[in-house]
């Protein structure tokens, strides 16, 4: 059940990458000819509207093909007679959708269960808090000049932020914000240096308004998350044989799925929420960068036509897109075969 529902999720969070494409090119007036699910061989499609909607063989993937790789038709309704910022807009929808549908479920999260405020529930003895004055009830507002809005971002930043022995903090109490550097330190059976400071045991509640608020720091707090451990892979914190696929995603959420399931249905439906809200935020930062072949290696070449006002040579476009689909190809078979491996 856990592996059905691993690919429904994934389906769930490709459609929604690949209808923003669809309605911004629809919006702009470009033909679509087809807009597919999974990869592979077509196991059932039907046309509608003179677009062929389809479900492949393999649950991974989908498309929404436009012509944008056919540079030489200007055709009316081709991708490319369009303008520039018209082709921006449709190209930058998808991963954009995906940012949309994180915030979406962090507000229905946030709404359900509330969040952690960054107050301090207590502290430690024998840390540099405790000897700095910090106490419980003081609101944590900045970490090293970032601007803190949940307990979630101070235990990230523990983890993955700056190595420095040293911490600048700044706490609010009465209405007085402070600021006091702390020591990093390891102590008895300490995993990792810690600054000394507990967050809150219950989360709060937010209301409606609230919900959105906290729902779109929530999903900062994810994109935060994933920039942090792009950094990690590009300075060697993590290696490749730490990374998942979508073999790897799938049996991520068969695990969850099974650990959560003795707690209910409503532990399930939080657990696969906050995959879910992870993988969207990955696909939607992943495809942002300029990397070619993904979305926002097209912005890059989108966005210099607009600067030059002039389009790039479509062939030499061409080379860099092919260039970059088969270095992901080749990267995509790493780690496929290294969740392959962790599975046995």
């Amino acid at each position: 059940m856990g592996i059905v529902i691993a690919i429904l999720l994934f389906g769930a969070i490709i459609i929604i990458h690949e209808m923003g494409h669809f309605l911004l090119a629809k919006a702009n007036g470009i033909h679509v000819y087809e807009f597919s699910i999974g990869l592979g061989p077509t196991l059932v499609g039907k046309e509608i509207g003179g677009t062929l909607f389809s479900l492949k063989l393999l649950p991974f993937g989908g498309a929404c093909m436009m012509g944008e790789d056919d540079a030489e038709d200007m055709s009316e309704g081709s991708f490319n007679s369009k303008s520039v910022w018209a082709r921006i807009s449709v190209i930058a929808a998808g991963p954009l959708f995906n940012l949309l549908l994180g915030w979406i479920l962090c507000i229905i999260m946030v709404a359900w269960m509330g969040y952690y405020a960054p107050v301090v529930s207590s502290v430690e003895e024998g840390y540099s808090a405790a000897e700095q004055g910090i106490r419980e009830g003081d609101v944590i507002t900045r970490l090293d000049g970032k601007k803190i809005h949940l307990w979630e971002e101070i235990s990230l930043f523990n983890l993955t932020g700056s190595q420095e022995d040293t911490v600048e903090l700044t706490y609010e109490r009465d209405g007085a914000e402070t600021t006091v550097v702390l020591e990093r330190r390891q102590l008895g059976d300490d995993s990792y240096a810690r600054l000394g400071i507990t967050g809150p045991q219950k989360p709060q509640k937010a209301g409606f308004f609230g919900s959105m608020k906290y729902g779109a720091y929530t999903v900062k707090y994810w994109i935060d998350y994933t920039f942090k451990c792009l950094k990690m892979l590009v300075t060697g914190q993590v290696g490749l044989n730490q990374m998942s696929g979508p073999v790897g995603i799938v049996s991520v959420v068969d695990d969850t799925y099974q650990s959560a399931r003795p707690a209910g249905t409503k532990v399930v439906t939080l657990s696969l929420m906050n995959i879910a809200i992870l993988v969207t935020a990955n696909l939607g930062i992943m495809n942002l960068l300029p990397i070619p072949a993904l979305d926002g290696g097209r912005l890059v070449f989108l966005l210099l036509e607009a600067i030059r006002r002039k389009r790039i040579p479509p062939e030499k476009e061409g080379m860099v897109h092919f260039a970059g689909f088969a270095l992901l190809m080749l990267l995509m078979i790493v780690v496929m075969f290294n969740d392959i491996r962790r599975l046995f």
